[in-house]
């Protein structure tokens, strides 16, 4: 490597440990690559950036108050120490395609194979059923032709991430400023329509709560069924992890970043859920069907007696969708970009070309060709379309979590087992030692075999129950297959035949030889300078931003 390629990479990347920079192959000079973009404002933005107005309406329909109160606390907490169990791993090695990644590291490759592409495809699918929200929304005002909506926001999200990665952070970060501070303003209204201030002028108080139905609809099927709903909310929040890669100073922001902004997305959340579970009756016209839903942000408005108010809600609720789309996007192109460059690499090497502004393009485009599904609302409905990606995306956001769950608590078993300080953790929830990823790993699969109930029970939905499981045995036979490909076409170590020779339906990876140190990243003296040099006042800034 030359003295020029090595200060670019550095300037890229930071400075990586390599245990095995002496046998590394030599990287060509102009080899491009992702780009450290992303600041800590950036990247705490994007994490909130598709949790608002998506879902709360099927949820409230389904499952009643009680429900979508209960099930999006009990996610709400998962996510919680999902993200924290992330946070610790992504700050130790901030690499391309994270948690799967990890997987692949500390749990078995392929396994992580399996998920790579699961999760690929979950970002892929996300975009579709982003577009088709879309639609919904758009419904409020029109229905003409809803194909040619989804395609010219196609259009346009295509263009956003083909721009450079600082250009797609901004229009984020602006996008979720702008619905944070909706919400506030939502929660402030929620109250004043709840006590009178209504174009009824009727205290509302907990009389949705008494409605017949209410407050748990359709019992333990129904309250099962919000799981899904609440888990496609929730989704997006792990590809903080995916950031990592582009993110500036990674182990002073990364931290900073998991320690905040989840907080601020379950007060969002549970305030906001609460407040839509006391003002809109969940037998609200058109809350959710086959063909249209109704957002609940816009209905709380709509009883405030403001058609303006309410339309500029269904414009942020708009604004909110389409940045949910942008940030499924990038994150999925950014999944495929780190299967490419994995070693030995688990998508074909195109995947891994970037522009000179850092933009994996053959791996958006792929990613966005998935999106093509958004057009089967013309044939099925809209509403049903969305019912159907939403289930797969949920159901993928779980298995994503269950994952984390699994590396971390392989990762701290062999940081344990090779004898590492924890001292030498640059970020570690000490509170969540040791039962942290055990508990993620029970509860989340809990939440896969309970959620399935009402596709069951009491009549069985083959429609349903494909969606919600379909994934499982793709799993599965996504993971025979890299396995049976690794058998045949890779070179392995002696320890890796060793074990393929005791058990050679698996390759779990042995805890005690793991390579620990490849990719921790150390911090330049330069950024470490500059995070001293941050004041009260800008700290203040982060979290309020």
């Amino acid at each position: 490597m030359t003295g020029k390629s090595l200060q670019d990479a550095r300037r890229d990347y930071g400075t990586i440990n390599r245990s095995s920079a002496d046998n590394a192959e030599p990287v060509e000079e102009n080899r491009r690559r992702l780009h450290r973009e992303l600041s800590a404002r950036q990247v705490q933005m994007i994490a909130i950036a598709g949790t608002i107005g998506t879902g709360t309406g099927r949820s409230l329909a389904q499952g009643g108050p009680a429900s979508i109160l209960i099930c999006y606390g009990i996610i709400g907490f998962i996510v919680y120490v999902t993200l924290l169990l992330l946070g610790e791993m992504a700050t130790q090695y901030p690499i391309a395609g994270s948690f799967n990644t990890y997987a692949t590291r500390f749990v078995s490759p392929s396994y992580g194979f399996a998920l790579s592409w699961n999760y690929w495809f979950n970002d892929a699918v996300s975009v579709a059923s982003d577009l088709t929200a879309a639609q919904l929304v758009l419904e409020y005002w029109t229905d003409w032709h809803p194909w040619v909506i989804s395609l010219l926001f196609w259009v346009f999200l295509v263009a956003v991430n083909s721009a450079h990665v600082r250009a797609y952070g901004e229009l984020e970060y602006w996008l979720s400023s702008l619905k944070v501070l909706t919400v506030v303003v939502f929660i402030i209204l929620g109250i004043l329509v709840n006590v009178g201030v209504n174009e009824d002028h009727r205290y509302i108080g907990s009389s949705n709560w008494r409605i017949p139905g209410a407050p748990f609809v359709g019992g333990f099927g129904g309250f099962a069924k919000v799981f899904v709903t609440a888990s496609f909310a929730y989704g997006g929040t792990e590809s903080l992890g995916i950031t990592a890669g582009e993110t500036k100073n990674p182990s002073k922001n990364m931290p900073k970043v998991v320690k905040f902004v989840f907080w601020r997305i379950l007060l969002f959340y549970i305030l906001s859920v609460f407040l839509i579970g006391l003002n809109v009756p969940w037998d609200y016209p058109n809350l959710s069907n086959k063909t249209t839903t109704t957002s609940p942000f816009t209905i709380v408005f709509q009883y405030a007696g403001s058609k303006v108010a309410a339309s500029f809600m269904n414009t942020v609720i708009l604004s909110s969708v389409l940045s949910a789309g942008n940030h499924a996007l990038f994150a999925g192109s950014r999944v495929l970009y780190g299967l490419s460059v994995t070693v030995p690499p688990q998508a074909p090497k195109i995947f891994s070309w970037t522009t000179r502004q850092g933009v994996p393009i053959p791996a958006l485009m792929l990613t966005s060709s998935i999106s093509i599904l958004c057009f089967g609302s013309s044939f099925i409905g809209s509403g049903q379309l969305w019912g159907w990606l939403q289930n797969i995306v949920g159901v993928s956001n779980q298995i994503a979590w269950l994952s984390i769950g699994l590396a971390s608590w392989r990762f701290r078993k062999a940081w344990i087992y090779q004898g590492r300080s924890l001292d030498e953790l640059k970020f570690r929830p000490a509170w969540t030692w040791p039962w942290g990823p055990p508990f993620v790993v029970i509860t989340v699969t809990a939440l896969i075999l309970i959620q399935g109930w009402s596709s069951i029970i009491p009549t069985f939905s083959v429609v349903d129950f494909f969606s919600l499981y379909i994934e499982i045995p793709v799993m599965v036979v996504m993971y025979s297959a890299w396995l049976s490909f690794r058998r045949r076409n890779c070179t392995k170590t002696a320890a890796e035949t060793e074990a393929s020779t005791k058990a050679p339906w698996s390759d779990i990876v042995d805890m005690k030889t793991v390579d620990l140190t490849t990719d921790e990243y150390v911090e330049h003296q330069v950024e470490d300078a500059e995070a001293e040099r941050q004041t009260i006042l800008r700290r203040l800034y982060y979290w309020f931003a």
